[in-house]
């Protein structure tokens, strides 16, 4: 049983060097910026609670896109685009899809971020993020990412986390 245990931490170890090794990497010198347009996300709530937290969820995912762009931003490897959609918010559920990718376009983007969260129950919700590279017209990152709670906090720790997914993803360009 102990050698199991320590086979398991030298794995985890090893799982999170890495991961720390590919956030620590920056983008090469003299690599541009990736041009990328975020969406806003759009939100459904199944959770069937009582309560009307409509107005919190709205700021939360309004915070949830703004720091998305941000921390992209910051990184270094990523510059933000904005979409002009007609269709408001500017999101994949709420837009026309073909308008989407073509306010990207127009915007000089070459990838679109867009995506949802799904709020299950009291405790637990689910974000998913896809990207498009819009030069190959083809998905090039899909994720979908379960968190606990619905509070600030755990929003943005789920932002977080998507950031750096993103950060560490290679995108070719």
């Amino acid at each position: 049983m102990i050698k199991i245990l320590k086979y398991l931490f030298c794995q985890m170890a090893l799982l999170i060097a890495g991961a720390l090794l590919a956030l620590a990497t920056p983008a090469r010198a003299g690599d541009p910026p990736i041009a990328i347009a975020v969406a806003e996300f759009d939100y459904f709530d199944s959770s069937g609670e009582a309560t009307n937290q409509e107005a919190q969820h709205q700021a939360r995912l309004k915070a949830f896109a703004r720091d998305i762009r941000a921390d992209l931003a910051q990184s270094g490897r990523y510059r933000i685009v904005n979409l002009a959609c007609t269709q408001n918010p500017c999101s994949a559920g709420e837009s026309d899809p073909k308008e989407l990718l073509e306010s990207a376009r127009r915007a000089g983007a070459e990838l679109l971020l867009y995506g949802g969260i799904h709020k299950m129950s009291t405790l637990i919700q689910f974000a998913r993020a896809q990207v498009v590279d819009l030069k190959a017209d083809r998905l090039v990152f899909d994720r979908q990412l379960s968190f606990r709670g619905d509070s600030d906090e755990s929003w943005r720790r789920a932002e977080q986390f998507l950031a750096q997914d993103l950060n560490s993803h290679n995108f070719e360009h």
